[in-house]
C-alpha cells in the first residue's frame, strides 16, 4: 500500500459517523467516537468508561472492572470502523471478524471515569485481511496491547 493512495489529513468521527460504519449497537458498541483518523493507516478510538456501563453490573459491582476482553473488542470496532472509511464501504454494511490475537497484554485496571484511549495501527492487509496493532491507553498509560488480524466481509448483494 502506498503512502499516497489516502489522503493524510487526520479525520474525527462522532458516533453518528461511527454508527454509520460498524453494525455494533448498545450494550455492545464500545466506541463513542474516533480522532487522529489517518485512512489506510491509524486511528484513536475513545471509550469513556461511564459507572453505568451494564457489564459492571457482574464485573464487579464492588470494585468495577473494565473487562480486557472488551477493550480489545473495542480496539477491533476501532479497527473495523477505520477499515470500512478507508474503503468507503459504509453504504453496503460490511462486516469486520477477528481471525487471531497475539501478543495480548493486559497491563492496567480500566475503571468508571476513565477515557479509554484505542490506538489502532494498521500493520498489513492483503485482500480481505487485514492486521493491526493495538493499544489501549488511559491518560497516556498503556492499560492493554494487542497484534490482531480481521477479515473483511462484503455483503454479496452490494
Amino acid at each position: 500500500m502506498a503512502d499516497t493512495e489516502y489522503d493524510p489529513t487526520p479525520l474525527t468521527l462522532d458516533i453518528h459517523e461511527v454508527k454509520a460504519l460498524i453494525p455494533h449497537r448498545f450494550p455492545f458498541l464500545f466506541i463513542d467516537k474516533m480522532k487522529d483518523v489517518v485512512l489506510g493507516k491509524s486511528a484513536v478510538g475513545i471509550k469513556n468508561i461511564s459507572v453505568n456501563e451494564q457489564v459492571f453490573q457482574g464485573h464487579f459491582p464492588s470494585k468495577p472492572v473494565f473487562p480486557g476482553v472488551l477493550i480489545i473488542e473495542a480496539m477491533a470496532q476501532s479497527a473495523s470502523a477505520l477499515v470500512v472509511k478507508t474503503l468507503d464501504l459504509g453504504k453496503v454494511e460490511p462486516l469486520v471478524y477477528f481471525m487471531s490475537m497475539d501478543k495480548t497484554k493486559f497491563r492496567k485496571l480500566v475503571e468508571p471515569g476513565d477515557i479509554l484511549e484505542l490506538h489502532v495501527t494498521v500493520l498489513r492487509h492483503r485482500g480481505k485481511v487485514w492486521k493491526f496493532w493495538g493499544e489501549g491507553k488511559v491518560d497516556g498509560k498503556i492499560v492493554a496491547e494487542s497484534e490482531f488480524s480481521a477479515m473483511l466481509i462484503v455483503p454479496k448483494d452490494a
